[in-house]
């Protein structure tokens, strides 16, 4: 189970930069950080009572998901 949580939150962190990019585009870098990890949380497809506790259980991971979705953006960008 947890294996599948992680995969989906590798996924909504793509989905969360790309988004909060556009969105927040003349926010700071904190800012956007902090809407992509709740449009992460938001968006887990787990049960809603769960969601407080999984934060913190996960928060390096989804942390670092977003990160690596960042560098992703920016090298991708780079490239194009």
């Amino acid at each position: 189970m947890l294996e599948k949580i992680k995969s989906q939150i590798r996924k909504l962190a793509r989905e969360a930069v790309s988004k909060v990019e556009i969105e927040l585009s003349t926010k700071s870098g904190k800012e956007k950080k902090e809407a992509a990890i709740g449009y992460i949380i938001t968006n887990l497809p787990i049960t809603p009572f769960l969601k407080p506790v999984i934060k913190p259980i996960l928060s390096k991971f989804i942390d670092d998901a977003v990160e690596f979705a960042v560098t992703f953006m920016k090298t991708k960008g780079q490239e194009g």
